[in-house]
């Protein structure tokens, strides 16, 4: 035995193990630096006790909570065509989406379910972040759509919630087709005469911002969600001008008419069963 096994053994009787601590034990907040119990994080709806910063969630933590329990039908993804351009940048398109779908468990960013929220119908789509930046290709497109048609079957609203840094840039013009055809869906929906909620959440921007992001006939966002078409710098570049501090912001956007409300989510629930209420008195669930 060398004289450095000899100390590493003599070291294991005197210096303590340390310890395994499970990196899901603690949720550092994004907004004020502060440790956070996961548990805790999760159990308030994965906003923080100190400072109400709302984090980013998904469609599943999404339906579990706005969805009444033993009502909620999780529709399957629609398929749409991969890769279509045979994208490759530093990576292919396709290796992108397969990471991706490992890391989240969905097939793309968009995802539709329907159910009754405090009893009434509704048909809910939740774009996540988490995949490739909730970007906005033609399976979003199909997903979108697929909402739509659930929420005229049903004769329920359509609540769709956005997360997205815009178009997909490895479909190119593919994906900026889906602006105009999810605006043709949007006027399906109002011909039958069902309303489009749309909750803004963090971040909202791009291609999405100046699509469904921004045609709902109620306009909901979470507390201090970035809502964006063109970043802050390229605006302050092009206009040569310093722009506020709560610029592109829910706070901004509401102060300025440009949304009708801002929700914590704890009571987002409560309220979109309210809104709901007043936009479709006869169609509570039975």
């Amino acid at each position: 035995m060398s004289w450095l096994s000899s100390v590493r053994t003599a070291l294991a009787y005197v210096v303590p193990a340390k310890k395994d601590t499970p990196d899901t034990l603690w949720h550092k907040c994004k907004g004020c630096g502060t440790m956070v119990f996961t548990k805790e994080w999760e159990e308030n709806l994965s906003v923080c006790p100190s400072c109400d910063h709302h984090g980013r969630i998904g469609p599943a933590e999404r339906f579990a909570h706005l969805l009444d329990e033993g009502f909620i039908d999780i529709l399957p993804a629609p398929r749409a065509t991969e890769d279509p351009l045979k994208f490759r940048d530093s990576k292919r398109y396709a290796d992108r989406l397969k990471a991706a779908r490992t890391e989240t468990g969905e097939q793309d960013a968009f995802l539709n379910a329907r159910g009754t929220i405090l009893g009434h119908k509704a048909v809910i789509g939740v774009q996540d972040f988490a995949f490739m930046g909730g970007s906005m290709g033609q399976a979003v497109g199909e997903a979108f759509v697929q909402g739509v048609e659930t929420a005229i079957a049903d004769q329920a609203p359509y609540i769709v919630f956005t997360a997205s840094g815009g178009a997909r840039m490895q479909e190119g013009i593919l994906s900026l087709m889906q602006m105009p055809r999810s605006t043709v869906a949007i006027q399906m929906l109002h011909d039958a005469g069902l309303p489009y909620i749309v909750v803004l959440t963090d971040p909202t921007s791009g291609g999405v911002m100046a699509a469904y992001a921004m045609l709902g006939d109620i306009h909901i966002a979470e507390p201090r969600a970035t809502l964006a078409f063109t970043g802050r710098r390229v605006i302050e570049n092009t206009i040569r001008e310093k722009l506020p501090d709560d610029f592109q912001t829910s706070e901004y956007y509401l102060e300025h008419g440009l949304i009708d409300m801002i929700v914590h989510r704890k009571d987002l629930r409560e309220r979109l069963a309210t809104v709901i209420g007043y936009l479709c008195a006869s169609q509570k669930a039975a």
